[in-house]
């Protein structure tokens, strides 16, 4: 039997080798056009107070966005909040943000600018107000708050917003009822803790670092809400994104409650515009939905965000990348 001198054999599977990487070099090349596209740029993300979760969540999705979108630059700005936020992306100073549905439903309201360029993304996790005490304080509700000096968030921030809402709900006049101060979650603790406030108003996802840290150098209590919620949803149109919630004994293991508090929670949106391009939408769309139980390991609100209800950005029309994204991956 005629039989191919090994060496010979050898030389001849390494020139079919080199053949067939040649071929699949060719394929993927003509292929490259037809899947997805190199997408490169800078991206702006607009987050929130250095020390609040929506800062830490875009910490956190920047590194997911790396991986998944190598040669976009993204860019974190700090901001006061969602107002801030939903004026940055209108005005075209960001790509994207989170924000808050009220805070949404207020700017189209009041006919901001480019408000009606805004479009939702996903719905993320939802808020939850905060109302913090030192643990000794005799304010059991937030009608005992009148004559105290309470921080009521920035001016640009969604916490002033909710927080003028509450006080409102509870008969008190937020400029004259109360001394508001308007600091923001990174000055809050120091101030409640040093005693030059007596309360402060927080919304964010459970726990907020901010509060968990004062929490385990400072006896506090929060403060239940939830005897509000009538009064707040019965105020108007951007109140009925409230809904009733309980925060769990411990979701801040140190402070000084015997049992879960009852408050209200606000679900936040991630935002963009109508002329964000489809494909970087949908692709950040994704991200954002992939990369959920990796961030949720440090921002445990994100663990919430959910494929089922994500596709619920109401008062926002969903944008034409994401329903791209949902509708790919729809079963």
């Amino acid at each position: 039997m005629f039989r191919i001198p090994p060496r010979f054999g050898r030389r001849r599977a390494l020139q079919g080798l080199v053949a067939a990487l040649a071929v699949l070099a060719g394929l993927l090349w003509w292929l490259k056009p037809f899947g997805e596209p190199e997408l490169s740029g800078d991206l702006t993300f607009s987050t929130g107070v250095r020390t609040g979760v929506y800062h830490r969540y875009g910490q956190l999705l920047e590194q997911a966005l790396a991986q998944d979108m190598p040669e976009v630059r993204v860019r974190l700005e700090t901001s006061e909040g969602s107002q801030q936020n939903l004026q940055r992306v209108a005005a075209g100073a960001a790509d994207f943000t989170v924000a808050t549905a009220d805070a949404v439903a207020k700017y189209r309201a009041d006919g901001k600018p480019g408000a009606t360029r805004l479009r939702g993304c996903a719905r993320l996790y939802d808020d939850y107000v905060q109302l913090v005490v030192p643990a000794g304080s005799p304010v059991q509700s937030a009608h005992d708050l009148r004559g105290k000096r309470v921080a009521v968030g920035q001016d640009g921030s969604g916490v002033r917003l909710i927080s003028d809402r509450l006080l409102k709900a509870a008969k008190l006049d937020p400029a004259r009822d109360i001394t508001p101060v308007a600091i923001g979650i990174d000055t809050m603790p120091a101030e409640l803790e040093a005693g030059r406030i007596d309360a402060f108003f927080w919304s964010g996802g459970l726990p907020t670092n901010a509060v968990r840290e004062l929490s385990e150098r400072f006896d506090v209590r929060l403060v239940q809400l939830g005897d509000l919620l009538e009064r707040l949803q019965a105020s108007g149109s951007p109140a009925a994104y409230y809904r009733a919630a309980v925060m769990p004994q411990d979701a801040y293991t140190r402070a000084r409650n015997t049992s879960a508090v009852a408050t209200v929670a606000v679900p936040n949106l991630l935002v963009t515009r109508e002329d964000t391009g489809a494909e970087l939408t949908e692709r950040f769309t994704r991200t954002v939905i992939l990369s959920r139980d990796r961030i949720g390991h440090e921002v445990h609100a994100a663990q919430l965000v959910d494929l089922r209800t994500a596709i619920y950005t109401d008062p926002l029309e969903l944008h034409e990348g994401a329903r791209r994204y949902y509708r790919s991956v729809k079963p």
